[in-house]
């Protein structure tokens, strides 16, 4: 079991580059993955999103790496013509105002737009390979934090759960109360309309008929079958989070129907503590991937 936060980061120096990778996440119902890359690696994204998508299937995941080259790679090249024009109409200004031609400074000329060309020559593919050991040391590191951070969540949903199995339990022990105390409310009100003359038989024969909706043992055992359910999503699912909440909102209508029947004070706190409980998980599973 995975939780959906974690955070990874990693900078160095590879060869002439200064590289730094972060990666962190949040929750979020579907995987919605951001990469952020220099604008000359961009062909490198699809790389990166099929790495993390991989492993990771749900939660906000935003990837960030960072270059930068210690030694420029910069070409620079030289247009003659358009430096020598530029060097004309200045002269030409310059004598307009009765200047010299030459006390043109060089630097005015070589500033001008277009007679010096930077260019830089990158090929995503060189860097990819110093990327990639500190991106896979990084995805590593992420992937991990959250696997860490999930086994603490696989913990508390474990004790909740094991509260429900209790409540589960207590529901059971007290079913025939429940039961009784019903039929014993039917017989007396069945007395109250018709007196002595009540023919006893009658009475069993209506408080049997109505036991079968009012009872709840179904109920028990559907709410002991959707809590078998979530044990196994904890122990063989690695990512359940999904599937824990529909299983949840089944089990919870279980409870609440068990107590919409309920006439006890006791099956009442106890009704509350496996809602409680019930509500925990439900919450923590926002939390799970």
């Amino acid at each position: 079991m995975n939780s959906m936060t974690g955070y990874g980061f990693k900078e160095a120096i590879v060869e002439d580059s200064q590289i730094s990778v972060e990666i962190k996440s949040v929750n979020n119902r579907f995987l919605d993955l951001n990469i952020n890359l220099p604008y000359y690696l961009n062909s490198l994204e699809q790389k990166v999103r099929k790495i993390v998508s991989d492993k990771i299937v749900r939660g906000k995941v935003d990837v960030t790496i960072r270059v930068k080259d210690l030694n420029s790679n910069a070409k620079v090249s030289v247009d003659s013509q358009a430096a020598k024009m530029y060097a004309d109409a200045i002269s030409q200004i310059a004598v307009s105002l009765g200047k010299k031609a030459e006390d043109i400074p060089l630097s005015l000329i070589v500033s001008q737009e277009g007679v010096l060309n930077i260019t830089h020559e990158y090929d995503a593919e060189s860097y990819w390979k110093k990327i990639e050991g500190i991106f896979t040391e990084v995805f590593e590191q992420f992937i991990c934090d959250r696997k860490r951070e999930g086994e603490n969540l696989k913990k508390d949903l474990l004790s909740k759960l094991d509260l429900l199995d209790e409540c589960a339990s207590f529901f059971k022990q007290w079913q025939p109360k429940m039961e009784q105390k019903f039929k014993e409310q039917i017989s007396s009100r069945f007395k109250e309309l018709l007196g002595d003359s009540v023919d006893e038989n009658r009475i069993m024969t209506e408080v049997a008929a109505m036991m079968v909706k009012y009872t709840i043992n179904e109920e028990i055992i559907r709410l002991h079958s959707h809590l078998a359910a979530l044990r196994k999503e904890f122990s063989d699912n690695p990512i359940p989070g999904k599937r824990i909440d529909f299983i949840c909102q089944e089990a919870n209508r279980e409870i609440n129907t068990i107590g919409s029947k309920n006439q006890f004070t006791e099956v009442g706190a106890m009704v509350i503590n496996a809602k409680d409980a019930l509500e925990n998980i439900r919450e923590q599973s926002k939390n799970v991937e």
